[in-house]
């Protein structure tokens, strides 16, 4: 039985790749900051995998509780999807960002070079870090992040690839936006849904957002593990995880309204103070070598992300009215 070891086992797509694990005869080992914080792993309980998982102490930002980890568990493949991943946040807390997400990963590959070294890598990246790019994209663009979270994530990239070079394997996914009911709802996807949940059930009058015309291409984060799981059965490389059909934030809330059968533009004010300071433009991934390479295309259509989103969001008010805007 092989054994993975996930970082951020709690998020949505730790949560959703240790099931998909699991489903094929995998040891699942977790890395937790708190091994008795439910809320923190209240995703796993969402897909009742919780009592199938186990938990070690990690903390990307501690070097020896990752050596611990890696030592105890001695994994065959490592997933790091852990980091300070919210691009409002990486503007308020640019050093924390840094040290979780850019030093982090570093201190996980010199881990895991030093405790599993014939462990296959799984590296996270993100779209985010094309930053100024625009139009179409692919492995070969050059990187123009104009965040902190993007500028971090481009760093622990820069630093794979350069591992990856000199005889690790490892290989970095650059995910576009990927959605799912487990987002955390300080993430605009899922503020939309519950929202439109709340709307429904009239608990809310209204839903306060940003730019509409911002850009992005959302998929299923359920279809991405998928991705991440078959990059680390094949030769080391970087891959773009998307959909390549992007959206704006209003073809979002659109959908999202329709499913309740409610028009937007009745419910949804525009608020200049939730601009970002530094927007990324427009990018469309090209999908080719995930696509050829890989064998790996999305499943789940936009609407229907969208509409297994506003459900389960109906479900959850309709249990605790009283849930909060922005918990998980």
């Amino acid at each position: 039985m092989p054994t993975a070891f996930i970082s951020g086992i709690g998020g949505q797509d730790g949560a959703y790749l240790a099931h998909f694990l699991l489903a094929k005869k995998y040891r699942v080992v977790g890395g937790a900051r708190s091994l008795s914080d439910s809320i923190e792993y209240s995703n796993l309980e969402a897909l009742k995998i919780r009592q199938r998982v186990e938990l070690r102490p990690f903390d990307l930002t501690d070097a020896a509780s990752m050596r611990r980890a890696l030592e105890s568990s001695a994994p065959d493949e490592i997933y790091n999807l852990a980091a300070q991943s919210s691009v409002a946040a990486s503007w308020k807390n640019p050093l924390e960002t840094a040290e979780v997400t850019a030093l982090g990963a570093l201190r996980l590959f010199q881990s895991a070079r030093e405790f599993c070294p014939r462990a296959r890598i799984f590296q996270a990246s993100s779209s985010e870090m094309f930053g100024c790019a625009n139009g179409i994209v692919d492995e070969t663009t050059p990187f123009c992040p104009t965040n902190p979270y993007g500028a971090a994530k481009t760093h622990a990239h820069h630093v794979a690839v350069a591992l990856r070079e000199s005889g690790a394997a490892i290989s970095c996914g650059v995910l576009f936006n990927h959605e799912s009911p487990l987002r955390s709802a300080d993430f605009v996807s899922r503020k939309v849904s519950l929202a439109v949940a709340r709307i429904q059930a009239g608990l809310q009058d209204e839903l306060s957002l940003g730019n509409l015309d911002v850009v992005r291409d959302w998929g299923f984060a359920g279809d991405f593990v998928r991705a991440m799981w078959q990059m680390l059965q094949i030769e080391p490389a970087d891959f773009l995880i998307a959909t390549g059909k992007p959206r704006s934030l209003r073809d979002f809330v659109d959908q999202a309204f329709r499913v309740v059968g409610l028009d937007w533009q009745s419910f949804v004010r525009v608020d200049e103070t939730l601009f970002r300071p530094s927007e990324t433009p427009p990018i469309v991934a090209d999908t080719t070598q995930s696509s050829t390479r890989l064998g790996w295309k999305p499943e789940l259509s936009f609407k229907q992300l969208v509409r297994l989103m506003v459900e389960a969001d109906i479900v959850r008010v309709a249990e605790k009215p009283d849930i909060a805007y922005f918990a998980n």
